[in-house]
């Protein structure tokens, strides 16, 4: 019994040495102190993260996207240098994992080429921006207005509030379309009249009828002119710009409003007809 009570097993102390109140006592400290360093680590860490985030969220100038992802990257530094003071606290040499860690991540790096790639692109996209936070945007196949942009995702909302996550490695890898980026859009429509209609009629009626939206800008001035000559109309093309936050409401409005206003001037909008001729054989 003496002979294993005198065994050495770790730091030359031999397990007699470890059962020791003093040890015990020791050891219990020391899990206490790791739980109180991990406990501070991550209270300090989401205050830290909450300040950045309310940094960008203060001035308007500023970007909401690039403040969240500094806040997390700083939540996850914070709370990683928590565990190399844990680490010593129980007395391991923190240059040793230091090193130990570089060689697994290297390792892993290779294991996870995948995602990493979606980190680096999603680097990519919280500092170049070709997307932000509240943006409308077409991407990889989706709309739909940006919610989030993590380090491994993107997250779109629908729509029709359907929650779309894309990994971010297709997001930059991909046409964007941001619907969000400039201040205002051109709204495009074509109204087909009849042969026998008054274009000067139509034409005036078509421009009083968009210009007396509030939405409609003039400046540029609305294009109204006959674009095509089909097989039963003639098409006018109409372009006018108007904020792109009242687009697709705009867009759907004028539809009707100018089909009720050339109803109402007496403009004929025809529709396709077909003659069918019974040739008695």
């Amino acid at each position: 019994m003496d002979t294993l009570l005198n065994t050495v097993i770790w730091d030359g102390k031999t397990i007699a040495d470890l059962l020791t109140l003093e040890f015990l006592a020791s050891a219990v400290g020391n899990v206490l102190a790791a739980l109180l360093i991990l406990f501070v680590g991550f209270v300090v860490g989401g205050w830290v993260r909450r300040r950045i985030t309310a940094i960008g969220g203060k001035h308007a100038h500023l970007d909401v996207t690039l403040f969240n992802f500094l806040g997390n990257v700083a939540r996850y530094v914070v709370v990683g240098f928590a565990f190399l003071f844990v680490l010593n606290t129980f007395g391991v040499q923190t240059t040793s994992v230091v090193a130990v860690i570089g060689a697994a991540g290297l390792a892993i790096g290779l294991a996870l080429q995948g995602t990493l790639s979606n980190v680096a692109a999603g680097v990519m996209i919280v500092f170049f921006r070709p997307i932000k936070i509240g943006d409308f945007v077409e991407v990889s196949g989706q709309m739909g207005t940006v919610k989030d942009i993590t380090l491994n995702y993107t997250e779109l909302a629908a729509v029709s509030n359907v929650q779309i996550i894309i990994p971010n490695s297709q997001v930059w890898g991909n046409t964007i379309t941001n619907y969000s980026s400039y201040d205002t859009r051109r709204a495009e429509w074509v109204f087909g009249v009849g042969y026998g209609a008054n274009l000067k009629l139509a034409e005036d009626t078509i421009r009083e009828t968009i210009v007396a939206d509030p939405r409609a800008k003039t400046d540029p001035e609305p294009f109204i002119q006959v674009n095509n000559l089909g097989d039963s109309s003639v098409d006018f093309l109409v372009r006018v710009w108007c904020d792109s936050s009242e687009y697709f409401a705009f867009q759907a409005d004028m539809k009707r409003k100018v089909k009720e206003a050339l109803d109402a001037a007496g403009v004929d909008i025809p529709f396709p007809t077909r003659t069918v001729v019974q040739v008695q054989g």
